[in-house]
């Protein structure tokens, strides 16, 4: 499977997820992927934004070798790094403002998100290998 292939199969098996799903894919996605760009003159909107750079080809391999099944939640591990140090951070963030806003829903969307992860990769290795969506 060529990688432009794999895009369009990764995009799709998303749309074919339930709406709720689909709305936490974008919500990561704006909080780790979009908004960062806003605040690439701070080391934790760079932080961030390297950490989805580093985390998309990583599932995107983990897609093309076993599709898209619950051990994608391993692409998200470049989170395990930036989750716990921006919570060490985070007492030296000032309150309020755009930058400490995003800041917060990122943190608390990544935290959340590593639960899910974990618990989809742990189902994986119990024997959970079949596709999460319709389309195999």
């Amino acid at each position: 499977m060529i990688v432009f292939e794999a895009m369009i199969g990764f995009n799709k098996n998303i749309l074919a997820m339930k709406k709720p799903w689909q709305a936490w894919i974008g919500a990561l996605l704006t909080a780790n992927l979009i908004l960062p760009i806003l605040f690439l003159d701070t080391l934790e909107g760079k932080v961030v934004f390297v950490g989805m750079l580093v985390a998309m080809p990583l599932m995107m391999a983990l897609y093309m070798k076993f599709g898209f099944v619950r051990l994608l939640g391993l692409g998200h591990a470049p989170w395990l790094l930036t989750v716990p140090w921006l919570w060490m951070r985070w007492s030296e963030i000032p309150e309020g403002g755009a930058f400490y806003y995003w800041l917060l829903a990122t943190l608390v969307l990544n935290s959340a998100s590593l639960v899910i992860d974990g618990a989809d990769v742990a189902r994986y290795w119990r024997g959970d290998r079949q596709s999460t969506t319709a389309l195999a």
